[in-house]
């Protein structure tokens, strides 16, 4: 932004754009001077203003990339939003790997380090859990029974670990036995059980599942050990035999895992999955672009992050496949693509045009805008490989992972892809949280962190205010990402949110 700018009401993004958007709320007859135009109508705070005259059916330019078309002839200062911008298809230029520029990565000794959990498969976790996972929603119980008892007063012997965590799920049985649904579940119990994050795994099933527990261990090449444990409440006599069971083992791991202590890591041991939810019209002019330049940071210090939400990336894909390192990996994002809009044909979702009610009041016209905001959490990096939901990411730099636009499943995705940290952009206001992989949560605006402290880690609402630039934003955001992975609490942490968000994402038919 310009100095002119920062003293204007409204945010210009981009030379090439025939709309601005309102930085504060403006009342109808206002004199936008940095624009010379004046306000037709009353214009909400994060909402869109035409500043040229714009005829019915030519695009509505935002960081000069097409967000819809022109309803109707449209005059300098009309207030810009669902009800006069119309969302349409239109022919995209792919232009794979034609934007990809390599990472520089910086010298090793001058990489940035955490203090981190080193674990035998040479990955680093960000904290130090033991986790409790069931086969079918049948031992669900079980699992939350043996977790309750490790209660503080009990984990106080165990000053070096996180917690005992139940991930519980609705899923394991009255579903397809093999194919896509149990491929999914299985991938993300998997991923979380060997999560860089989870010191040691019970897993608990009832006996009789079509999630077989031994076959869920050799398909996914599980094999039980001194800290992978298994529990059947069939064989163990029941429930209550079963969680006393599950005690047992839990108090024998505790005590190893309680062995584990802090070192120092390289950055290029950190992966952050980036979520977005609750968004409003700052979230792609703050949070997120500030959000991308950590990102660009993380990268060149040889880390990883996992963009995702493939519906809401949906109008901005020829800008992502650009980016692609390779043809092959821009056909695998664009095939993706296209397995949601057949997906979603004829529905009621949000990549058929509109957006959540929050999403709305909050600016953002269509999913196009918000997919174009959306985007911009993934910096300027090139995308080195796009990955099935819950597969594990092995390559480093900026990757794409496909999963929903709904942020629980979505992160869960993430961190079974091995995902040690979460962050969560937010205009209006989201209070999620996950475990075993703590979320950083980044407010848009400064009026929203104000009411919201107790949720919020982070204010990017500087830099609509004009307080800070998104490189200096950035800064901030990457040196959080070290404390946060070095072991200080996220508020929600603190807050103790994030059991209950475990969702593995569920397709398929339910019988």
């Amino acid at each position: 932004m310009t100095q002119t700018d920062q003293k204007s009401p409204v945010i210009r993004l981009d030379a090439a754009d025939n709309v601005v958007v309102a930085r504060e709320p403006i009342a109808v007859g206002t004199l936008i001077a940095t624009e010379g135009v004046t306000t037709l109508q009353e214009v909400p705070l994060g909402h869109k203003i035409a500043t040229r005259p714009i005829k019915k059916g030519e695009a509505i330019k935002k960081y000069n990339t097409t967000i819809g078309f022109a309803s109707e002839d449209l005059v300098p200062g009309t207030w810009l939003h669902s009800h006069n911008v119309l969302m349409d298809d239109f022919q995209k230029d792919y232009r794979y790997t034609q934007d990809y520029l390599p990472t520089t990565l910086l010298p090793e000794d001058e990489r940035a380090q955490f203090m981190g959990y080193h674990r035998a498969d040479g990955r680093v976790g960000t904290r130090n859990y033991i986790g409790l996972f069931i086969t079918v929603n049948c031992s669900a119980t079980v699992a939350r029974k043996i977790s309750q008892y490790f209660d503080e007063e009990r984990m106080a012997e165990y000053p070096n670990v996180d917690g005992v965590v139940a991930f519980v799920h609705q899923q394991g049985c009255g579903m397809e036995m093999t194919g896509e649904p149990m491929d999914l579940l299985r991938r993300t119990l998997a991923g979380y059980i060997r999560h860089p994050n989870t010191a040691g795994a019970l897993v608990c099933s009832l006996g009789c599942e079509r999630n077989n527990l031994g076959v869920f261990m050799e398909e996914q090449s599980l094999a039980t050990g001194k800290m992978l444990h298994t529990v059947t409440m069939q064989h163990a006599g029941g429930t209550a035999a079963a969680i006393e069971e599950g005690k047992k083992i839990i108090r024998e791991m505790l005590v190893e895992a309680n062995k584990m202590v802090r070192q120092p890591a390289p950055a290029s041991h950190i992966m952050v999955g980036l979520q977005c939810g609750g968004s409003d019209g700052f979230s792609g002019l703050s949070a997120n672009p500030s959000l991308g330049k950590a990102v660009d940071i993380l990268v060149r210090h040889g880390g990883t992050a996992i963009l995702s939400e493939t519906p809401e990336l949906y109008g901005v894909e020829h800008t992502l496949t650009a980016r692609a390192k390779t043809e092959a990996v821009g056909q695998k994002f664009i095939e993706r693509i296209n397995w949601w809009l057949e997906y979603n044909r004829g529905r009621d979702t949000q990549i058929n045009g509109r957006v959540s009610p929050g999403n709305n009041a909050g600016g953002l016209a269509n999913i196009i805008e918000k997919s174009l905001g959306g985007s911009k959490k993934g910096g300027s990096s090139g995308i080195n490989e796009v990955y099935h939901y819950a597969e594990p990411v092995t390559e480093h730099g900026l990757v794409i992972m496909d999963t929903p636009g709904y942020d629980p499943v979505s992160a869960t995705g993430q961190i079974a892809g091995g995902a040690n940290l979460i962050a969560f952009t937010t205009g209006r206001g989201s209070c999620f949280g996950s475990l075993p992989a703590p979320t950083i949560k980044l407010a848009t605006n400064t009026p929203m962190y104000g009411r919201m402290t107790g949720d919020m880690d982070i204010n990017c609402g500087p830099v609509i205010d004009g307080d800070k630039t998104l490189d200096e934003m950035g800064e901030v955001i990457f040196a959080k990402f070290l404390e946060i992975a070095s072991g200080v609490k996220t508020k929600s942490e603190a807050l103790g949110v994030g059991e209950e968000e475990f969702a593995p994402w569920q397709i398929g038919v339910l019988a």
